[in-house]
């Protein structure tokens, strides 16, 4: 069944739906055409596909319809009779992971106002965060720190996570009474002395989640709340495009979107993305080799340590790889400050939805070629990544499957590009910029075989 013929039949089906709900597609459905394209200019008259956010809104707006105009229209409404909802977590302190994300904040938020406790953030928020919460007039949750320091005794629902790598550290592990999570259990998840509530599904976004646990309840969360979930289910999705994103996230955002009165989720999306990207040109090397990256313990009979892996997500890679000059002795610095085996800088373009990975040495590109096999350029310092975007599900189970299957360490390498000389020291700039400052570092150059001095 073709996408337009199965859309014409959710019409036919539910009068009241199509008339009433757009679940985020109005403006797609108000502008489309008798073949399934898109005016996108009303003015010269140009027609194009439909996105696949908005193409996704325009399948679900019946069904999305229809279980928004189940819930009660008051989101202080409870229900007589209501599915279980854990007592532990009332009053519990939700807050997300280290290096703070959208999907992390908005759980933060959607799960405290479910649950009735109380939101946090790990640390500060980003340009994309910062978005979503003044378009959505949320108030930004309190550090974790401050919170504890109020109440030391609080118990905690962490989000988002469930590793102690990624946990903020003025969370203790005893007081941990629930995880809400999407991502793999790997070898640092957080281990208990009693039994927690958790709530792990292989979804696309935890924000997802939490919509779904609201529909489920019958609850209709506020609708700066709903907003909130809805970004963070398009941003961890990559606008629906990402290959973690499941049939329960599509489905969210048309349910989220019909709560959240979205009209154009295709707009919504594009401001969120450029408020994505815009933070990055300004951002020092060190905060962009740091900024989103999470660190994965690995023990087999080739390999016994441990991988940093980063993601810079942007809608002009352009910007990013052309400061490697500037990241790849970062790279090295960071490898060492934080004695990790290897190091990894994915820059994602999220437009094209293409990859690139900047290596710094040896050891990461011997199992980079192993694992990906991507064209290697720039003397070994980049590689091609092709289609695959996703840390979770395209670049950490194909290191770990390559690591578990034998790949051991080269017996002899050539000298690396770049070393580390001096690793000098962290500092705050007036801008509140994280640099590294009085480091060393000793840069050889394959092709004439010359070495140099490079002080940052």
């Amino acid at each position: 069944m073709s996408d337009k013929l199965e859309m014409s039949i959710n019409f036919a089906d539910d009068t009241k739906a199509s008339s009433t709900f757009k679940g985020g597609a109005a403006a797609a459905l108000n502008r489309s055409t008798a073949d399934g394209k898109v005016i996108d200019d009303d003015e010269t008259g140009i027609v194009r596909n439909p996105t696949e956010v908005e193409r996704q809104s325009m399948m679900n707006f019946v069904k999305a319809g229809k279980i928004v105009e189940s819930l009660p229209d008051d989101y202080a409404s409870v229900p007589d009779m209501e599915l279980y909802l854990p007592e532990m977590l009332t009053d519990a302190v939700f807050v997300g992971h280290l290096v703070t994300d959208l999907d992390s904040i908005a759980g933060a938020i959607g799960g405290a106002a479910l649950y009735g406790g109380k939101p946090a953030r790990a640390s500060k928020v980003n340009s994309e965060t910062q978005f979503a919460l003044d378009y959505w007039n949320v108030e930004k949750p309190p550090k974790i720190e401050d919170v504890l320091k109020e109440d030391p005794d609080s118990d905690i629902c962490l989000v988002d996570h469930q590793q102690s790598s990624q946990m903020n550290p003025a969370i203790r592990a005893d007081k941990v009474v629930g995880i809400i999570d999407h991502h793999a259990l790997q070898s640092q998840t957080l281990v208990t002395d009693v039994p927690v509530y958790i709530d792990i599904r292989p979804w696309g976004s935890m924000a997802a989640i939490i919509a779904h646990t609201y529909v489920i309840h019958s609850r209709r969360p506020p609708k700066g709340i709903a907003g909130m979930l809805l970004c963070a289910i398009l941003s961890d999705t990559l606008n629906l495009q990402g290959p973690t994103t499941t049939d329960w996230d599509r489905l969210m955002v048309s349910v989220l979107a019909e709560m959240a009165d979205v009209d154009d989720i295709q707009l919504l999306a594009q401001k969120q993305f450029k408020a994505k990207s815009q933070e990055l040109a300004g951002l020092s090397a060190h905060a962009l080799v740091n900024g989103d990256a999470k660190t994965f313990s690995f023990k087999a009979s080739g390999f016994d340590g441990t991988i940093y892996f980063s993601v810079v997500e942007t809608t002009d890679d352009d910007i990013i790889l052309d400061r490697a000059s500037e990241l790849l002795p970062e790279m090295l610095a960071s490898k060492e400050e934080k004695g990790v085996d290897m190091i990894f800088l994915a820059v994602v373009n999220i437009v094209k939805l293409k990859s690139k990975l900047l290596i710094c040495d040896h050891l990461a590109e011997s199992i980079a070629i192993e694992a990906f096999g991507g064209e290697i350029s720039c003397n070994g310092t980049l590689m091609d990544l092709g289609n695959r975007v996703s840390r979770k599900k395209e670049y950490i189970p194909v290191i770990t499957s390559v690591i578990n299957d034998g790949w051991t360490k080269p017996a002899s390498a050539p000298q690396a590009e770049w070393t580390v000389k001096k690793l000098g020291h962290l500092e705050v700039d007036p801008s509140d910029q994280v640099q590294r400052r009085g480091s060393t570092f000793v840069h050889f150059n394959p092709m004439d075989q010359s070495t140099a001095i490079v002080a940052f």
